[in-house]
């Protein structure tokens, strides 16, 4: 692919890239989505959409990563007819030789861990120790996919039945072919990788359009897979670069499934647009997670997860901690608590950094309208303020008892930000966390009633004494109900979405007489069967 990406080793304020080509750096408003969520991924055209280079520019400083061009609607067909070709390859495969495949692609990504995390935390902004995690994450979950593909998809026998006994049944699992993914900023390797790593061990190809804002990171991803099987004909895993109209163009064409991640307005869009062709589409879309600390809580746990939950990854993380709801019996233990830990941490570029900057910087005038929102609608702020918003940073910020039909409350604020609300109940707070038109996740703290309490939860994936902890394990499913989308990515139902089952069914001999899918059949036999029916099925009272 003909782009520019900086070398290894040059240097440039806090991490080890510079800009090497002579372009000037387009700001990001100006391709920025207007979704109050995780993404800037839009189906719609914009005037960026003509031009037909995309520069990449760290969100800290705006220096010049590098350019990239971008694929327009025949560039993005031809890579879809290139990944159509390879699937006869690659879906031919046995699970094992893929799995081979898979793990030397996960080996040449921690042979490339230094560079790649350097470009992660220059493109996105995020500290390196957090690329690495993400790094790592991503990893797991590749080897899980990779290993655990033939367990789940491989041929499954099936009874035939009583009337049916001359029959041989099984179900056989087949590669829905090319796989289309539009992926986030904000995890641009783990959050993608959860389609594009289940995809790929399921026998499908795939082609990766990254964000407008971490498309060096998605190149990166499907070179080093290249590099690890050069063996591999071209087109089994390929990023095509782009803003909205290149998604759109990706979503229209010939693949057999779209995985996208990023905002519900946005995956509404693309729902509609996939369905003129019946196409079958994974949405992981965003969240306003809740946190229920119960009376019996470990307090000083539950502040520790919640001020790292809040703010991680500046708080850009579709299922971070939003929303927390106290006990009022141990509400000023837990905000004193989460106030000491938070007044310490600070974000930045540099190394001691615990966060980094906002990637996208329209985001920025949405945090500072939710924190208006609050305060305008009875909230106090116990930690912060507007006056912690400087961009491109914006400091930790703790807003108490806002009104529940504030913008802080019910949208996705995506910043590093958290409302409290103080509850007599865990009744109460369990009406007050489903009471939104999310569900993607949830984290309770209760020593005795945790999961008695998650199971009351309307979300896909609760954590117990942790937050976040379900995202780290690769068996588990991972998405989201109501607006927060629909379909799984992860464990075996991750698998299972990029795979259609094929049920077969052989007769292996034939029963004279009894041919009861045939007009062959005789007067006898449905005497027969008028006998035998009652006695299969009609003796449960």
């Amino acid at each position: 692919m003909a782009y520019h990406r900086l070398k290894e080793g040059d240097s440039a304020h806090s991490h080890a890239y510079r800009p090497t080509i002579a372009h000037r750096a387009r700001t990001r408003e100006q391709h920025s989505g207007n979704e109050e969520t995780n993404t800037v991924t839009s189906i719609d055209s914009t005037k960026a959409d003509h031009e037909t280079t995309l520069t990449s520019v760290d969100p800290a400083t705006g220096d010049v990563i590098g350019s990239y061009p971008i694929a327009d609607e025949q560039a993005v067909h031809a890579a879809v007819a290139k990944a159509r070709k390879a699937a006869a390859t690659w879906g031919a495969l046995s699970f094992d030789e893929r799995r081979a495949h898979l793990l030397r692609w996960a080996s040449r990504l921690v042979a490339d861990s230094d560079e790649f995390c350097a470009l992660i935390h220059a493109e996105n902004g995020k500290p390196l120790d957090d690329a690495f995690l993400e790094l790592m994450l991503a990893l797991e979950h590749i080897s899980w996919a990779a290993k655990q593909a033939k367990k789940v998809l491989s041929p499954q026998k099936i009874s035939p039945g009583a009337l049916m006994s001359n029959f041989a049944a099984r179900i056989e699992m087949r590669p829905l072919g090319v796989v289309g993914v539009i992926g986030p900023w904000n995890y641009p390797v783990y959050t993608p990788n959860g389609s594009i790593g289940y995809a790929l061990a399921a026998g499908n190809t795939v082609v990766f359009k990254p964000s407008e804002f971490s498309t060096g990171i998605g190149n990166f991803l499907a070179e080093a897979f290249v590099k690890a099987n050069p063996e591999l004909p071209e087109g089994i895993f390929v990023a095509i670069n782009g803003y909205g109209a290149t998604g759109a163009a990706l979503v229209d064409s010939e693949v057999d499934k779209i995985a996208f991640t990023g905002s519900t307005a946005t995956g509404k869009k693309i729902m509609a647009a996939a369905a003129k062709t019946l196409k079958p589409v994974l949405l992981e879309c965003g969240g306003k997670d809740a946190v229920i600390v119960a009376p019996d809580a470990d307090v000083r746990a539950a502040a520790d997860a919640v001020a790292w939950g809040a703010t991680s990854n500046s708080g850009q993380t579709c299922a971070g901690v939003e929303r927390v709801y106290v006990d009022r019996s141990v509400r000023e233990e837990f905000i004193e608590q989460l106030r000491t830990i938070l007044a310490k941490v600070e974000p930045g570029s540099g190394a001691d950094a615990e966060y980094g900057p906002m990637t996208m910087p329209s985001q920025v005038d949405i945090v500072r309208r939710h924190i208006d929102s609050a305060l305008s609608n009875g909230a106090t702020a116990v930690l912060g303020g507007p006056e912690s918003v400087r961009a491109p940073f914006i400091d930790p910020v703790v807003l108490l008892d806002a009104d529940e039909n504030s913008d802080a409350v019910q949208e996705e604020t995506f910043g590093p930000t958290v409302t409290i609300r103080t509850t007599d109940t865990v009744d109460e707070a369990i009406e007050l966390a489903n009471k939104s038109k999310y569900g993607l996740s949830s984290a309770v703290y209760s020593r005795k009633n945790g999961l008695a309490i998650a199971r009351r939860l309307n979300v896909g994936a609760t954590s117990v004494n942790s937050v976040l902890g379900f995202a780290a394990i690769p068996g588990l499913p991972f998405g989201g109900v109501g607006d927060s989308g629909i379909g799984r990515i992860h464990g075996e139902f991750g698998l299972r979405e990029f795979a259609r089952p094929h049920s077969i069914a052989v007769q292996r001999f034939a029963i004279p007489g009894m041919a009861l899918l045939s007009y062959a059949r005789t007067k006898s036999t449905m005497k027969l069967l008028r006998r035998l029916v009652p006695v299969l099925h009609g003796r449960h009272k």
